[in-house]
């Protein structure tokens, strides 16, 4: 069967506790780190594992990063 879903998207967020959290929109995938370069690697293995024969593995992982910012009027 050939992939017809070549794109995962994930939610990237800061976690208050230190870190970041990465959660996909569309399969139940997790993942943390410390700092994005790892987090993007930390992705990369999740959708490996998640999707181990190659041909049915997303070709795109698009990170959504979300970032709140509170600033004084």
């Amino acid at each position: 069967m050939e992939n017809t879903n070549t794109e995962i998207k994930f939610l990237v967020e800061y976690d208050p506790e230190g870190g970041y959290t990465a959660r996909a929109l569309s399969e139940s995938i997790f993942t943390q780190a410390d700092d994005l370069v790892i987090l993007k690697e930390m992705v990369r293995d999740a959708v490996r594992c998640h999707f181990p024969d190659e041909q049915n593995r997303p070709q795109v992982i698009r990170l959504h990063i979300v970032r709140d910012e509170v600033i004084a009027s």
